[in-house]
């Protein structure tokens, strides 16, 4: 029943958005702006486009938002490297489910070489699929991106279980015809008839998320 399950990365897989939000920061101050967390937090999830144009409006950043994007982005990168911040269970997780023969895929709206940076420190085949933000037409919450990461693995996307941490994730896989497991970080994710909330990764198995799809019948009509 399980045919793959579909990972967000910033905030799911690592605890980045310190480091985007710091970022952040350090690039609205440089241009004499005031940026604050309530700022930083509504972009979490967002296509990275999409916040670099908040941050013009909001922050004062006076950069094409392409260019914003890359010096967040070189920020981020270069701290990821020196550390990569795992969130608990998140390793063990994706060792189980490949122990298990379930296909996964990474579906994240950070760009391919920030993702690359993580994928470096997992073992090879961890991901059968990788989707970034920079792959794809229309970011979270758009469902593009995890239709894309389902056609590239060659699974239905309504046999599938996604895990995300922001409310923009949950409606992009959602939409997508995806069962959700969310697990809230930074922001707060309201709870909905289908929707599953847990405290950590440590609490999912893969016996779980099978679960998850076998008690949702009705996504599975033809």
């Amino acid at each position: 029943m399980l045919q793959a399950v579909l990972f967000d990365m910033d905030g799911t897989l690592v605890d980045t958005e310190p480091y985007w939000i710091a970022a952040e920061y350090r690039l609205v101050e440089s241009f004499g702006g005031t940026w604050t967390d309530e700022h930083a937090h509504a972009l979490v999830g967002n296509a990275l486009i999409t916040s670099a144009e908040y941050l013009r409006e909001h922050g004062g950043v006076a950069l094409p938002a392409e260019e914003i994007v890359e010096r967040l982005l070189d920020e981020v990168v270069r701290a990821t490297r020196e550390a990569v911040p795992w969130r608990p269970g998140a390793v063990e997780l994706l060792a189980e489910l490949g122990s298990r023969g379930v296909p996964c895929a990474l579906v994240t709206m950070s760009y391919d070489r920030l993702a690359r940076v993580v994928l470096e420190q997992l073992p090879a085949r961890t991901f059968g699929a990788l989707v970034t933000g920079d792959q794809v037409a229309d970011g979270k919450p758009h469902p593009e991106a995890y239709l894309t990461a389902a056609a590239r693995l060659d699974v239905d996307p309504r046999y599938c279980v996604a895990i995300e941490d922001s409310p923009t994730g949950v409606a992009s896989a959602e939409a997508a015809g995806c069962t959700v497991i969310a697990v809230p970080h930074n922001v707060p994710i309201d709870p909905a008839p289908g929707r599953r909330l847990v405290a950590s990764l440590r609490d999912l198995s893969t016996d779980t998320l099978a679960a998850m799809i076998s008690e949702q019948p009705q996504r599975l009509r033809p």
